[in-house]
């Protein structure tokens, strides 16, 4: 299978769509007699206003923090909105994504990655034997630390690209300083002990998806399940439905909403460092046959080599420690989410 899958990979799935190819046996996911045509319900994903976490009342702060933990411990993300990121940025932000995606193949190759390797344009490495593929096409930059980019991947064209993506990077930073703040103290713990844990070189990575149409979405994904190996990711999503969180052995969709941010834990903040008390959930990306949807995903990490564990304030008595401390607990994700596993076993005291 590994060599066929890289034929694959090598090429666009936006070109297999634009000259009117099937989806290769590679690509299904699942059987057709196993395929569901009833649509999944929508997911009621809590709201949250960033503006009451900092600004307003001590009681609409704490009614707003109460809304947070409980949107965490069930639903692991939450729909950030009054973030301080204007509108008009965020529908730039989408407008060249698009505009990137909609550039000839071969101005698009000019960032194009090797088939194993994961930062730039392309597919994601190949799976192991019996995975299957995605049917998408990305483009994945380190952002942040600084001197950790590799701006060869960086696009020219559209011509704001670049100066777009560095001020959404400055954006994401403020942002992920209220909310690893905001999640302490819904914990009622210090305020900076998340930041502390994640460190000064806590590490971003931006990744523009483009999910083409496909002619079988009943049986073909745009993502497998999965849950992030991340601290945590946040999403900015276009006008089309396509993300799925599971929820009690069911699918949800989650709902676009214009100018909010997805704020969706990962496996080192939900799970190791909050012990077990928030949850990382599984989620997926459906294709659909008429319309094709981007989105812009900030995965946010703790810094390399350090050391990630529960935090002081969720191991006690009552609730002992559940995980242990691990080290780039993300490059063991990675090596599962190739098998199709989760590695969150590995962290298990």
């Amino acid at each position: 299978m590994a060599s066929l899958a890289n034929v694959l990979l090598s090429r666009r799935v936006q070109e297999m769509v634009i000259n009117g190819e099937e989806p290769g046996s590679l690509y299904i996911c699942r059987h057709e007699k196993q395929a569901q045509s009833a649509p999944s319900p929508l997911a009621p994903i809590p709201i949250i206003d960033l503006n009451l976490l900092s600004t307003k009342t001590e009681e609409e702060e704490e009614e707003e923090l109460h809304k947070l933990k409980s949107a965490l411990c069930s639903w692991g993300c939450f729909q950030a909105i009054n973030h301080g990121i204007p509108s008009c940025f965020l529908d730039q932000l989408r407008h060249v994504t698009r505009e990137f995606f909609q550039l000839p193949m071969e101005e698009k190759n000019m960032y194009c990655k090797g088939v194993e390797e994961v930062e730039g344009y392309g597919g994601d490495p190949s799976p192991e034997e019996g995975q299957f593929l995605d049917w998408q096409d990305r483009l994945l930059l380190t952002v942040y630390p600084q001197d950790l980019r590799d701006t060869k991947f960086w696009p020219h064209n559209p011509i704001s690209f670049r100066e777009d993506l560095e001020s959404y990077t400055c954006k994401m930073r403020m942002v992920t300083g209220i909310v690893s703040k905001s999640m302490a103290k819904s914990l009622q713990l210090e305020e900076n002990c998340f930041l502390d844990r994640f460190g000064e070189r806590a590490a971003m990575q931006a990744r523009f998806n483009y999910y083409p149409c496909c002619q079988r979405p009943d049986i073909v994904l745009g993502l497998k399940p999965h849950a992030d190996g991340t601290g945590y990711t946040i999403i900015l999503q276009d006008e089309v439905e396509g993300l799925q969180i599971l929820q009690n052995q069911q699918w949800f969709t989650v709902p676009t909403l214009p100018n909010a941010l997805l704020i969706r834990m990962g496996d080192q903040m939900e799970q190791i460092m909050t012990n077990g008390i928030f949850k990382s959930p599984v989620h997926r990306v459906v294709t659909n046959t008429e319309k094709a949807r981007t989105s812009i995903a900030v995965f946010y990490t703790p810094e390399k080599h350090k050391e990630i564990g529960p935090v002081d304030g969720v191991v006690h008595e009552e609730r002992p420690a559940i995980f242990k401390k691990v080290k780039d607990y993300e490059i063991t994700h990675w090596e599962y989410y190739q098998r199709g596993m989760r590695a969150l076993h590995i962290a298990h005291v």
